[in-house]
């Protein structure tokens, strides 16, 4: 489906290291994916670019999947998040946002919090739909 990377001159330390952290992230992708309130693809997203590193086998299986690919391509691709995904996340920042808004939090956590859930909205609003 996609091209394959050839890992990078990484001690083999950091490979496994790597391929652990990827094989720790996918079946947080995969929660992410069937359940509504947590993001699964960027958790995917991460796993792929550990294999990448670590793993061209494990890259290639996790991209070329049925069920978890599409997105990881469609993001190397061409950047693109599903109008869906963009839906959910957009939203649960928003409550998110409201619940920061209506918190006990000092001020200045506040306004960290409002400003960056209002970046990455931006962010996840302009990306292109898949």
């Amino acid at each position: 489906m996609t091209r394959s990377r050839a890992p990078r001159s990484l001690s083999p330390q950091l490979r496994w290291v790597l391929k652990i952290i990827g094989v720790a992230l996918v079946p947080i992708g995969l929660a992410g994916v069937l359940l509504p309130v947590l993001p699964g693809v960027p958790f995917l997203i991460l796993a792929a670019a550990c294999f990448a590193r670590s793993s061209p086998r494990l890259e290639q299986w996790l991209v070329n999947h049925k069920f978890l690919g599409p997105g990881i391509v469609a993001w190397r691709e061409r950047g693109a998040i599903s109008l869906k995904s963009k839906t959910i996340a957009i939203a649960v920042m928003a409550v998110s946002g409201g619940a920061a808004y209506v918190s006990a939090a000092p001020a200045f956590a506040k306004i960290i919090a409002l400003v960056s859930l209002t970046g990455a909205a931006l962010f996840v609003g302009t990306r292109p739909n898949s």
